[in-house]
């Protein structure tokens, strides 16, 4: 269709915006488990599991956000959130509706996604490569 055959010449700054959105969503799940901010009905202790998840989720993000190491970042945090689907979710019920484990499975393939294609515009990876 002629009206969308030019947007493919947008697809570094499309890519760009999914992973800082994504990212910035990631990094308050960090933020929420370390910090307790935003504050949760879930903040606790730290577990070993619960404290490297929240330092993933936090180191991660802000590096998925800059742009920065993004493959190896976003392969290692496809990996998390696969992880914490089947411990945390799948246990729950198989439906991810019904178990809350649809985030996760969105931003393990998200995730996934930018280990393959990069990380787009605006990306401190771009700079580093030059």
């Amino acid at each position: 269709m002629k009206l969308f055959d030019g947007l493919g010449r947008y697809q570094p700054q499309a890519l760009a915006a999914l992973r800082i959105m994504t990212a910035l969503q990631f990094i308050e799940h960090g933020t929420q488990k370390l910090f307790n901010f935003p504050v949760s009905d879930h903040a606790g202790t730290l577990t070993g599991l619960t404290l490297t998840a929240g330092i993933l989720e936090f180191a991660g993000g802000i590096l998925l956000a800059l742009g920065l190491f993004t493959r190896p970042v976003a392969f290692l945090l496809a990996g998390e959130m696969a992880i914490a689907y089947f411990m945390a979710h799948m246990p729950r019920d198989f439906f991810p509706i019904n178990n809350g484990g649809d985030s996760a499975i969105s931003f393990c393939f998200i995730f996934l996604y930018l280990a393959f294609a990069g990380a787009g515009a605006l990306a401190l990876d771009n700079r580093r490569n030059a």
